[in-house]
């Protein structure tokens, strides 16, 4: 007998995917959500429209003077006049070219290395980290190829941000590797050497650190010997993320199973062979997230370098906050930096997502 005639017509299933579907279940599942919901957005919509309208509606973009701003909307005209401090600081403006080609290398390098399909990405990458920078230096400093000096103290806004949080995060990373292998190391002497470092540079915060170099350093160089302001702070920058970076590192080594070791062991490779060939790509990859995380951190640190007189583009803004021919327009100045810094870091958020994805083995769960 067929007992399928006798079950009763079941109703057909209810959708469990789209986008009305998530919204009844998260937002609309009752009379209280409901109303909660559409309170909430009603605010948000508000809130957004406000933001829209006074940063872009009605908000003044050509002019000189404060005379071209109305009371209405924000006054991006500020904005556009100090347009060269907040990008350059006090760079002479006949050498801006300089800075200028910065950028447009640096961007060229930046485009190069995050297009997935550009050949020999490693090769363009070895210059980058080691040949650019150095171009970088005498391109902006000058002194050579009959280039005129320009001291660091004129320089400022995003060009000085660029350039600590490029040099921070280039050099402190390999010494945050060799810092991280040193106390992992079974040698005791290196070992403490390399522990007492870390948690010493770990247990200060930056603004100290930049300030014992600005100030501190000098009275213990010899006489007549002088070292660049700008130069002291990434000596102090690098110091200090190379310790953080260090114990991101050494996470990724514990977090590496004793049977990579021990068959990199069986293979009979040396330590260097193993660490570079097995050990530290799989402990890099592991850290992405937490790397990024300590680049995006270092590169908001920068603004720190104010307490040292240097004008990075949060110092730009807060200078112009106070021309009193510029008064009662603060708002405008944060919200461009906060705009500067976010671009950035969101952009390094991002290419860690890429990393990671590319990377991905598919044994993550």
């Amino acid at each position: 007998m067929n007992t399928h005639q006798f079950q009763p017509d079941l109703p057909p299933p209810a959708n469990t995917v789209g986008a009305v579907t998530w919204l009844k279940k998260h937002l609309f599942n009752g009379p209280i959500n409901s109303i909660l919901t559409l309170i909430i957005a009603y605010l948000a919509i508000i809130g957004l429209w406000n933001v829209i309208s006074w940063g872009l509606i009605n908000a003044d973009w050509i002019g000189t003077t404060r005379d071209a701003c109305s009371s209405e909307g924000a006054c991006w005209v500020m904005i556009s006049v100090r347009w060269d401090q907040f990008m350059y600081g006090f760079y002479p403006s006949d050498e801006l070219w300089r800075p200028q080609l910065f950028y447009g290398l640096l961007a060229i390098f930046v485009a190069l290395l995050a297009y997935e399909h550009t050949p020999k990405k490693f090769a363009i990458w070895l210059i980058f980290v080691n040949i650019f920078p150095i171009f970088a230096a005498f391109l902006l400093y000058g002194g050579v190829f009959d280039l005129p000096v320009v001291d660091t103290h004129l320089w400022g806004g995003l060009l000085i941000t660029l350039v600590i949080a490029i040099v921070g995060i280039v050099v402190s990373l390999p010494i945050g590797v060799a810092l991280a292998l040193g106390r992992r190391s079974e040698m005791p002497i290196i070992r403490s050497m390399c522990t007492v470092y870390i948690e010493i540079w770990r247990g200060v915060p930056l603004i100290t650190v930049l300030f014992m170099a600005s100030v501190m350093l000098p009275l213990f160089l010899s006489e007549g010997m002088e070292l660049d302001k700008l130069f002291r702070a990434l000596i102090g920058v690098v110091l200090f993320s190379a310790a953080y970076m260090a114990e991101v590192v050494r996470g990724g080594l514990q977090a590496i199973p004793k049977g990579q070791y021990e068959a990199a062991d069986a293979l009979g490779l040396g330590y260097w062979k193993k660490m570079r060939l097995i050990i530290l790509p799989q402990a890099l990859k592991i850290t992405i997230p937490s790397i990024v995380n300590t680049f995006i951190g270092l590169f908001k640190d920068t603004s720190l370098v104010l307490i040292i007189g240097m004008f990075d583009v949060l110092g730009i803004g807060q200078a112009a906050n106070t021309d009193p021919e510029w008064l009662g327009f603060s708002t405008e100045s944060y919200v461009f930096v906060a705009l500067v810094f976010w671009v950035f870091c969101f952009s390094m958020s991002r290419y860690s997502i890429y990393l990671e994805n590319k990377l991905h083995t598919g044994h993550k769960r």
